[in-house]
């Protein structure tokens, strides 16, 4: 036990003190416009050379800086979370893995070498949301880990296809990529990537099924690790996109992902789940807002969700905790009574996301709705902007009516308080940053201010949209607890709202399932048939037959002796004849 506690205090000291250097060293290439380019070769490959590169400005600098201290958070509250598992050295292990691989990610400008980072976040999140092993993990492990293979190969066709520009180091080829023939099959391998780790349409069946992890992984992979990672690398691409027909493409499938995510988290009652849809109706902001060109916007917004999303994924996983692990919402109800600490923070983070004015979320969301009023967009993606916003506010509303403002549904002999002050500490530094963190953010991202000239309407529109939301949200409910289901009226509207528009069953059965029976009569035809029969195993007979003559022939047997002598005797008549 003495280990266990120095290990994640350790763990978190030394993850706080890295966050610490970086975000010193990102306000210092802010200020001077510094960044370094380290390069290692490693070999030399048809005049190309394969090195290991390293970029350090004050993008990953500051990105860096977010993921350590998050990390460092997370690790320290499961301390608490994770004390009762017999493994949890290795969930440590593994916690700590995945913050590396992230690292390699970020500081990585070269295709080769950020396959570390990617490869690595794709093989820790499949150990991690396997870890609680029964089938419903197993099966949730495997969805997440084919939708990410997905993504792997479109790396590895774009770094085929990089190898014709003489290297891999994509920054020097971004500017210029628009003027080469190939640019249109890199960004579209690039964006492809981009959308299976970042779980846009129609990859995104796997994001809310990764809720099989443990909390704090949860809280970790939904903030500023795993499902940024593609939002990451169209940043770093983001000037080879701005003349491609894939950003037009990505726009409308970012747009649809955030509507999509919204709807469906009003009709889903796993607690951890409508915050996973959260998260997923965040990315396509984020994306959406980045196909129209403002790459420093969606990074903006990165941050500042890193920060309050980590704060609610740990203020549900203490629910969670202490409701004796259940995640059903409607057996909750009435918390802020028995844990106003958590009961606190997790309004903090809700307001934050709703963008409710000068919390973290108001100065990213607030302008990116802004930009994207004024860009040249059409009606369908406006419209989704506008509805996305206002349903987020309803599912927030919704999770706050059911979770901590409702009646008690639980049983007479829970004991729920919040005792832990190893679980509560890292939420009251978060909860700082989700105060703070956005007006921080704003001024030292944009430190010129700029003025955006509206209509009063289309200024109003977001605070009005979000109005509107909350009040359904929390109204609507409070009507939907009654005697009448009114759900069951209107059944087929709402299990295609609720079900993510059937993109679960696509991903595993409807699709997946008829590839991997592809699959298996290829190899039952193929590599168990016609290959084997004139392939490995006739090989081997034709072999192993020939070896057996040519033993016959060196036995020195005085039959074959005579039988030779004799052909050759009828040999020569003949042909004296």
């Amino acid at each position: 036990m003495i280990w266990l506690v120095s290990m994640y205090l350790s763990s978190m000291l030394f993850l706080v003190l890295g966050s610490v250097l970086n975000l010193g060293l990102s306000l210092l290439c802010l200020e001077k416009g510094l960044s370094w380019f380290i390069e290692w070769e490693i070999m030399s490959l048809n005049s190309s050379s394969i090195v290991m590169t390293l970029i350090l400005d004050w993008m990953s600098f500051m990105f860096l800086g977010f993921v350590m201290f998050i990390s460092s958070m997370v690790l320290f509250y499961s301390g608490s979370y994770m004390s009762g598992d017999m493994n949890v050295n290795r969930f440590m292990y593994l916690v700590l893995a995945f913050v590396l691989s992230m690292a390699f990610l970020i500081i990585s400008p070269n295709m080769i070498s950020i396959l570390l980072g990617w490869d690595g976040l794709g093989l820790v999140s499949y150990v991690l949301v396997i870890y609680y092993q029964n089938e419903k993990s197993a099966n949730a492990g495997m969805l997440t880990a084919l939708s990410n293979r997905i993504g792997d190969v479109a790396i590895l066709l774009a770094i085929a296809v990089f190898s014709g520009s003489g290297g891999w180091n994509f920054l020097f080829y971004v500017d210029n990529m628009p003027k080469s023939d190939s640019s249109w099959l890199v960004c579209f391998l690039i964006v492809l990537a981009a959308m299976t780790k970042s779980a846009q349409i129609p990859f995104s069946a796997w994001l809310p099924a990764a809720m099989a992890a443990p909390t704090p992984v949860s809280a970790l992979v939904h903030s500023s690790t795993l499902v940024t990672a593609g939002v990451y690398l169209l940043i770093r691409f983001s000037p080879a996109l701005e003349s491609s027909n894939s950003r037009l493409m990505l726009l409308l499938l970012s747009s649809l992902t955030m509507f999509m995510a919204g709807l469906g988290a009003n009709f889903e009652y796993d607690l951890k789940k409508i915050i996973a849809l959260s998260t997923l109706s965040q990315l396509g902001v984020m994306m959406s807002i980045l196909c129209l060109g403002y790459s420093q916007l969606a990074f903006f917004h990165l941050l500042a969700h890193a920060l309050f999303k980590a704060l609610l994924f740990m203020c549900a996983g203490s629910v969670i905790h202490s409701v004796k692990d259940y995640q059903d919402i409607r057996m909750m109800g009435g918390l802020v009574y028995h844990m106003p600490l958590t009961s606190m923070c997790m309004n903090l983070a809700n307001l934050a996301l709703c963008g409710t004015p000068f919390l973290a979320g108001f100065y990213s969301k607030d302008m990116i709705l802004e930009v994207a009023f004024m860009s040249p967009i059409n009606l369908v993606i406006f419209i989704l902007y506008a509805l996305a916003t206002g349903l987020t506010v309803c599912y927030t509303m919704r999770l706050v009516y059911y979770t901590l403002s409702g009646s008690f549904n639980l049983g007479n002999l829970y004991s729920i308080s919040d005792e832990s002050s190893i679980m509560t500490s890292p939420m009251i530094f978060l909860s700082v940053g989700a105060i703070a963190g956005g007006a921080s953010l704003s001024w030292l991202i944009f430190p010129c201010p700029y003025m955006i000239c509206m209509s009063f309407m289309f200024k109003t529109l977001a605070l009005s949209v979000s109005v509107i939301g909350g009040a359904i949200g929390y109204v609507l409910n409070m009507s939907a607890v009654s005697y009448e289901l009114n759900s069951i009226k209107l059944y087929n509207e709402t299990v295609f709202s609720g079900s993510m528009w059937f993109m679960p069953y696509l991903s595993t059965r409807g699709v997946s399932e008829k590839f991997l029976m592809l699959g298996e009569l290829y190899q039952k035809v193929g590599d168990n048939g016609w290959s084997e029969y004139y392939g490995g195993q006739g090989l081997y007979f034709v072999l192993t037959k020939s070896s057996g003559y040519l033993q016959v022939l060196q036995d020195n047997s005085m039959k074959l002796y005579m039988l030779s002598f004799l052909l050759w005797v009828i040999v020569i008549f003949f042909s004296m004849i």
